[in-house]
């Protein structure tokens, strides 16, 4: 074009269409990775595979199951894709999916990775069955098994107080064991590994601990206890065993008459129930379950079913007793228990009177029970009581008689003046009113003269005798007794002068303490014969006499009771004056509760509700002024035994302990069968039988939780049952003396000290290691001598001899004793060593955050101690308070405070001394968010809608991997910035989606697990092709005319103009300008890329006709290139005429872009 108007423009052969060429995507695996890929555990796993595909297809890799790939890393270009996986181990095994996509379709394909390792987890355990001393498991296979089969699976239980587990069985064949022996009533873990050829896997838990125990026993005899109209009481004994697990509760059921159906009507947690809402008349049968934590018992019924209807019984007492002695002063409280129904009113009276009921006497009664109570008995309450039960059944009376002991009244007057003679007065008088409780034993009779105050007592003897042998041909008629005060000499007749007839006499007023002498003479028809004389004089006093016992024959024997029968010992006494009465108990004492009572002619003791303690030998003694008697009486009760005696531990090991006892001192009457023995945790509160029919006086108790502590028990056996337990006091600890300590090493040596220092024994025995015991022993002597006591795992012995040579040893001591010891294998010689420095850091770098303290401590040896000097980065080290070395004997350590990043780098430490010298390196990373990208920020391909950038990491990446970029981008004319990406793994991004022709500023931050860097910004560039529209061509002319390649247009009136591409009509946008004149029409396409090729068409239309124009926008290659035009010029000559000619104009203006 110049400026006389458009040229001839030149075409393009064909119409090319500018398109990226397609490419379907390909993988291609490799031979290896088609079959099995085995690798073994901690290895590094790679799978490398070529890709092909246009465009660059996407890559997705993924596991079969969904697992995740976090672990992975990988990498993917246009041509190949890699996933690495490092450090593999059982979970890695399985199917890699490999998914590439593009626009022309997908493909995917696997790879089948097998890790060879030790199996994974066994499945699905479950406890099966649970016994009060077993438990049976289950489970299923790994469902990785390593890459090797299965050879065996190991079992392991642990208590749920313990923390470590110990074995069942170590090579199990099957997916179930019974677990046995195990400790009724305890807590249980337990877990299952299975094992291969490269070892033992995972192990699978029980996720709560399993309780061994199992459901109750039922419950024992059901009694019932009563019956009303609407409601039935029941009572039941406990279970024989409770299963190993606490009785939670008692459900009672009951079934009505005709019904099969069992209901629930009570749930409780004492052995008896009430159940009420019953139907009158009803009949029913009830039954028991119990219930712990692992479920229902079987039910235990009763016996005969119940009618539902008040019971009518005619009133009972139910009396051991109908007299009840109480001491004066003491309070007395009497129970008389008594049936009926209805409840039968009680009346009580005294004497035949009502009682009169006060606050010191009274009567209470309940639903089966009166009780009388008397506080501070005195003689008025003395008497018969009488109790009176009534009811609508009937009636019943009990007469009570109630005895307060004490002194008798006064006899009963008034005293009666039955004869009187000269020298003598017969009187008489009743008995007392009140006895006291016991009989009389005696009276005593005063007499006073009235002229003075003073009585005495009216003293007497009593005189027998035997007829005569020879009666003098004549019947006796009588006798005469005569008396002589010896003090005076004089005979005085003491019956009347026609005698006696009696052969015995009371001789009355006697003076006390005279001294008399008597005679008798024996007369008849012819007179009065001779006198006999009593033997010896006679002091008037009160007649002694030695006290004295009658025991029956059957106190003579073993006297036999059942346990919880009555004793009654009852025992005739006599004695003048009447005897002190003492009841006692060989080696021991009698019970409280035993009831004594004494007269003057019979002792008794009763004793209620024996046991095995009322055995024994009770004794009775008898004391008065004239002497004593004792004798004894042995009794037996019939009872369970008493406890062993003589509890001991003989023997503890690590799982074992041996106890000893004696046989109990009370057999309970019958022979010891066997022994029973006991043990129980100290944290639980339940025994458990460890054997039950022992016949020894001695057990081992084995199969014991090493380090636990244990009570143990021991009861005895016989025929009427199971006796009293004896007890370990205290807790008895399943530990042994330790094994002897490990390695003896010698850590230093000068003239005149060891430095000693050793390992744990292998075994502690249960109980946790006190202390260590050091002996040393010099050269040339036998004798071993403690050299050091500690706590810890080295010692330091000093004051050695220089140059002396000393064996060493060691023991480990715990609470059971000393273990043998460990020797030192060679002897030491005391003197200062000589050793080269060495510095031996643990580890050859350390990572520290940014902000906190890090202490690095470093080893050190040499002898004498060397000298410590540290480098930073070849240069010496600075210290300051903020960084600073200190050393000790043994150890330097650099201590950094608020650690920077400045602090990273390499560190040298070097150690010497007059041997030698020795140097080691340690590096310091400090990790903290990264420095910025490396600028400056380049741009490597421009375009008009993208910009690809790359840039430089960071010089200081944070002590870590970078783990992206992040990307932002704004448009120059605005402050806004935008992030184009913000996972950027490499240093080059294209950045797409910009607009023609605006200009951009970049920026780029990286990042790591610690934070984001500061921004590293470009300079401002603008989204252009990087070419201009061409100079313009030379000047046109036409060479030739034909009807093909010009032609006059006219058109009238004027044409309307549309463009079209393809059969889609253009529209004016930013990029395609469209400039139609009356006379001419211009497209302008800016920045023309492939797809803007193709065929163009321009269209005029008026009322005349239309008329199409094609024009095809070509490819060029030029200089290996392909070029499209950059700017298309259309430009047509329109001409109003009548008609509408379209001249067609053949130039065509060319600028080449470079397609990437």
């Amino acid at each position: 074009m110049n400026s006389e108007g458009l040229g001839e423009p030149a075409l393009v052969p064909g119409t090319p269409k500018a398109e990226e060429r397609l490419l379907p995507p390909e993988i291609e695996l490799d031979a290896e990775l088609r079959k099995v890929v085995t690798i073994r555990a901690c290895c590094t796993l790679r799978l490398f595979v070529p890709i092909k595909g246009r465009p660059a297809p996407e890559v997705k890799w993924t596991r079969e199951q969904g697992e995740s790939l976090d672990r992975a890393s990988i990498e993917s270009t246009s041509s190949y894709t890699l996933l690495i996986v490092e450090n593999v181990n059982r979970f890695d095994s399985g199917k890699y999916m490999l998914t590439i996509e593009n626009s022309s379709g997908s493909k995917s394909a696997f790879v089948n990775v097998r890790v060879l390792d030790t199996p994974g987890a066994p499945q699905d355990l479950k406890i099966k069955e649970v016994t009060k001393s077993s438990v049976t498991l289950t489970w299923e296979p790994p469902l990785i098994d390593g890459g090797s089969k299965i050879k065996n699976y190991i079992v392991e239980k642990r208590e749920s107080t313990r923390k470590a587990y110990s074995t069942v069985n170590a090579n199990c064949h099957k997916t179930s064991w019974k677990v046995d022996s195990l400790q009724e009533g305890c807590n249980y873990y337990f877990r299952v590994l299975a094992e291969n050829e490269y070892g033992i896997g995972l192990p699978v838990e029980t996720s709560e601990s399993v309780k061994v125990s199992e459901r109750p026993l039922p419950p024992g005899k059901i009694t019932l206890l009563d019956v009303t109209r609407n409601s039935v009481s029941l009572s039941w004994e406990k279970p024989e065993h409770d299963g190993g697990s606490r009785i939670l509760g008692y459900i009672v059921e009951m079934q009505s008459k005709g019904s099969e159906k069992w209901s629930t009507c009570a749930t409780v947690k004492v052995t008896e129930a009430t159940i009420t809402g019953l139907i009158q008349g009803e009949e029913y049968t009830f039954r028991v379950s119990a219930q712990n934590e692992k479920g229902i018992s079987d039910p235990r019924q009763l016996g005969i079913p119940v009618v539902a209807k008040d019971l009518v019984i005619p009133p009972a007492f139910k009396l051991l007793f109908t007299t009840f002695s109480v001491l004066a002063g003491e309070d007395l409280k009497v129970d008389v228990p008594f049936v009926g129904r209805p409840k039968p009113a009680v009346f009580w009276h005294k004497d035949n009177v009502a009682l009169k009921q006060t606050t010191r006497v009274n009567a209470e009664s309940s639903e089966n029970i009166t009780v009388l109570t008397i506080k501070e008995a005195c003689k008025e309450d003395v008497g018969a009581y009488l109790v009176k039960l009534t009811n609508s059944a009937g009636e019943a009376t009990e007469t009570l008689n109630i005895v307060v002991l004490d002194k008798p009244g006064p006899p009963t007057g008034p005293v009666k003046v039955d004869e009187v003679t000269a020298d003598s007065i017969t009187i008489s008088w009743e008995p007392p009113k009140y006895d006291g409780g016991s009989s009389i034993n005696n009276y005593i009779v005063e007499k006073r003269d009235t002229s003075t105050t003073t009585w005495q007592i009216v003293s007497s003897v009593f005189l027998s005798w035997g007829k005569p042998i020879y009666d003098g041909g004549s019947e006796i008629q009588g006798y005469i007794v005569e008396k002589c005060d010896v003090s005076d000499g004089e005979w005085a007749i003491c019956t009347p002068p026609t005698g006696i007839k009696n052969t015995h006499m009371e001789v009355e007023k006697l003076v006390e303490k005279r001294e008399y002498k008597f005679r008798i003479c024996a007369v008849n028809k012819v007179g009065v014969g001779e006198h006999a004389d009593v033997p010896g004089s006679v002091i008037v006093e009160e007649k002694m006499e030695a006290p004295d016992l009658d025991l029956d024959m059957e106190l003579r024997k073993i006297v036999n009771v059942r346990a919880g029968g009555s004793l009654r010992l009852f025992v005739p006494i006599r004695g003048r004056p009447t005897p002190e009465v003492k009841w006692g108990k060989m080696d021991g004492e009698i019970r409280e509760a035993a009831i004594i009572d004494t007269t003057s002619s019979f002792t008794s003791l009763v004793l209620d509700n024996v046991n095995r303690f009322d055995t024994g030998k009770y004794t009775l003694t008898l004391e008065n002024s004239s002497g004593t008697k004792s004798a004894f009486v042995s009794v037996r009760v019939l009872d369970t035994p008493s406890a062993p005696v003589n509890l001991k531990i003989r023997e503890i090991t690590k799982d074992s302990v041996t106890l000893s006892w004696e046989p109990p001192l009370l057999d309970g009457g019958a022979k010891i069968k066997n022994y029973i023995i006991e043990k129980r945790e100290a944290t639980r509160k339940a025994y458990a039988a460890v054997v039950t029919n022992c016949h020894k006086t001695s057990w081992k108790v084995d199969q014991l939780q090493e380090g636990c502590y244990y009570f143990f028990r021991i009861s005895a056996e016989n025929e009427y049952g199971i006796g009293l337990p004896a007890e370990t006091s205290d807790p008895v600890k399943v530990a042994e003396v330790p094994q002897p300590p490990g390695k003896i090493t010698v850590d230093d040596v000068t003239r005149n000290s060891v430095s000693l220092s050793w390992a744990k024994p292998e075994h502690d025995g249960g109980s946790k290691i006190i202390q260590y015991i050091v002996e040393m022993q010099a050269k040339g002597s036998e004798k071993w001598s403690e050299c050091a006591r500690v706590k810890t795992l080295e010692a330091v012995i000093t004051n050695l001899t220089q140059g002396e040579e000393y064996l060493f040893r060691v023991m480990a001591v715990n609470e059971k004793g000393k273990s043998d010891p460990r020797a030192l294998a060679v002897p030491i010689v005391a003197k200062d060593l000589v050793i080269e420095p060495d510095v031996r850091p643990a580890f050859h770098s350390y990572s520290i955050q940014v902000g906190q303290d890090l202490k690095v401590e470093v080893p050190i040896t040499g002898r004498p101690k060397p000298t410590v000097t540290w480098l930073k980065d070849g240069q010496k080290l600075r210290q300051t308070t903020r960084v600073n070395v200190s050393d000790s004997a043994d150890l330097t350590i650099l201590n950094i405070k608020e650690t920077s990043k400045e602090d990273s780098g390499t560190y040298e430490i070097t150690v010497a001394n007059v041997v030698g010298q020795k140097s080691a390196s340690v590096e310091i990373i400090t990790l903290d968010k990264p420095d910025p990208p490396v600028g400056p920020v380049k741009f490597d391909e421009i375009s008009a809608e993208s910009i690809t950038l790359s840039w430089n990491p960071p010089v200081y990446t944070g002590g870590c991997q970078i783990t992206n970029y992040v990307v932002h981008k704004r448009d120059t004319t605005t402050t806004v910035w935008e992030t184009v990406s913000a996972t950027v793994a490499r240093t080059t991004l294209k950045v797409t989606k910009l607009k023609t022709g605006s200009e951009y500023q970049f920026r780029i931050f990286a990042e790591n697990r610690y934070g984001q860097s500061f921004a590293l910004e470009s300079k401002p560039v603008v989204a252009q092709y990087p070419y201009k529209e061409p100079g313009p061509p030379g000047t046109p002319f036409v060479t030739m005319i034909t009807k093909d390649s010009m032609a006059d247009v006219h058109g009238k009136p004027l044409p309307t103009i549309k463009w079209y591409k393809g059969d889609k009509e253009l529209e004016e946008t930013a990029r395609c300008e469209i400039k139609n004149t009356d006379f001419s029409a211009l497209i302008i396409v800016k920045d023309a890329i492939r797809v803007d090729g193709g065929q163009y068409i321009l269209e005029a239309s008026n009322v005349a006709g239309t008329k199409t124009v094609p024009k095809s926008v070509k490819q060029m290659k030029m200089n290996g290139h392909l070029l499209l035009h950059r700017q298309v010029y259309v430009l047509l000559d329109l001409k109003s005429q009548s008609l509408l000619n379209i001249r067609s104009i053949n130039y065509e203006c060319v600028l080449s872009i470079r397609l990437v």
